[in-house]
């Protein structure tokens, strides 16, 4: 029969002799509903594609998308969002710096805060390490690579998502509860809250390394997935996108009807326009925008989703360093006391300095360095006690 078969493009499985594979037009072709034939011939070579790639896949030979054009563009895209995860990352490590350094930040919304950091921390990781391991070869043949290294590089990239999605909730969840409830009992909820984004991805990841390994070891599990590996993965997805977006409408509901309700100022409306502020600009930023392809095959608006979800998405951790952490009147506070503080400190131990420095090299303190020379003296001892016994 015919061995797998990797045409730069698609992956063909092994095949025997006579048999014909179908498969659907790759995924980065953004009309790819038709599919793709070819047959194990007699010499047990593989036959070209009918209809070709450029018929089957949504383009053809006078078309300005042609698959090296696909793979130009594709590469631009590799470059922004390497850029936005990169950016990402430093500006993330430095909030959870930050975060950390001062005791004053130390409280139940900065501590869900920094758990958040670490998964869009995560999340950059997981990408890096999927792109050098499955990516940095062009020459590499996909049919053939299915080893540890680039299966674990799969499930820790699918694992960073899972729980990125997860602490998003979260941080949803945690903004109602702080509109609905009077008082929250912050170390009772903290725990939960950290063993709900950290213990759910955990157990969908081992549930679908588990199927993966008994239904579906194939190649380095980044290809197409039947429907139940997909949706142990895809679903929880798609339920915390569900749940954030009404989440994000009732929160819209409950700071309106506190708002209206505001009489003559004071520090509680403050507080409440403040909270509108902060809520109204993240809850967009960390579900509205996922609604938008959620529910819908990933064959619709390619283009649109990699500008979304890839291109502005590799931002987002940018953007959520810079409006919980850099944005916030108290770490601006705080960072321009801590400055003020250094530069006193600066200060005051060059002023030690150059004070002792003057007092070591003025004449007066050199004159009086002598005399001490001149007293302690043998010499001087000596004279003085034979002037002693010379006047008894």
């Amino acid at each position: 029969g015919c061995a797998r078969d990797w045409d730069g493009l698609t992956c063909w499985p092994r095949a025997t002799f006579g048999e014909v594979v179908k498969i659907p037009c790759p995924r980065f072709f953004e009309e790819f509903t038709s599919f793709l034939q070819r047959n194990c011939t007699q010499e047990e070579y593989w036959s070209e594609p009918f209809p070709p790639y450029t018929i089957a896949c949504g383009f053809d030979e006078g078309s300005s998308k042609g698959p090296e054009d696909q793979k130009s563009y594709y590469s631009a895209f590799w470059r922004v969002y390497t850029a936005g995860y990169a950016a990402s990352v430093t500006s993330l490590i430095t909030a959870l710096i930050v975060f950390a350094a001062f005791r004053k930040f130390h409280c139940t919304r900065n501590y869900i805060h920094m758990h958040l950091f670490v998964s869009f921390i995560l999340r950059a990781v997981a990408v890096f390490t999927k792109d050098a391991v499955l990516f940095a070869d062009e020459t590499m043949d996909h049919c053939l690579m299915s080893t540890v290294a680039c299966k674990a590089a799969v499930a820790f990239f699918q694992f960073s998502i899972l729980a990125n999605f997860f602490w998003l909730l979260i941080e949803g969840i945690y903004l109602q509860t702080l509109l609905l409830l009077t008082f929250v009992s912050n170390k009772k909820f903290v725990w939960w809250f950290i063993f709900t984004g950290w213990g759910a991805p955990t157990a969908v990841m081992l549930a679908w390394v588990l199927t993966r390994i008994h239904q579906q070891n194939t190649g380095c599990w980044d290809d197409d997935e039947n429907g139940v590996v997909l949706w142990i993965i895809k679903g929880p997805i798609l339920l915390t996108v569900l749940i954030n977006f009404i989440i994000f409408i009732n929160v819209i509901r409950i700071l309106v009807h506190k708002l209206k309700s505001q009489e003559g100022g004071g520090s509680h409306s403050s507080h409440f326009v403040r909270l509108a502020k902060s809520t109204l600009l993240l809850i967009p930023l960390f579900g509205v925008h996922y609604i938008v392809f959620a529910f819908f095959p990933e064959s619709t608006g390619l283009e649109a989703r990699l500008y979304i979800e890839l291109g502005l998405g590799s931002f987002q951790g940018f953007v959520v360093a810079l409006l919980y952490c850099f944005s916030n009147a108290e770490v601006q506070t705080e960072l321009k006391k801590q400055l003020c503080k250094w530069q006193h400190q600066e200060y005051l131990t060059f002023s030690h300095k150059h004070g002792a420095l003057s007092r070591e090299t003025s004449p007066v303190n050199y004159v009086t360095q002598l005399s001490l020379l001149d007293k302690i003296s043998p010499k001087r001892r000596t004279s003085v006690l034979q002037d002693g016994v010379t006047t008894v």
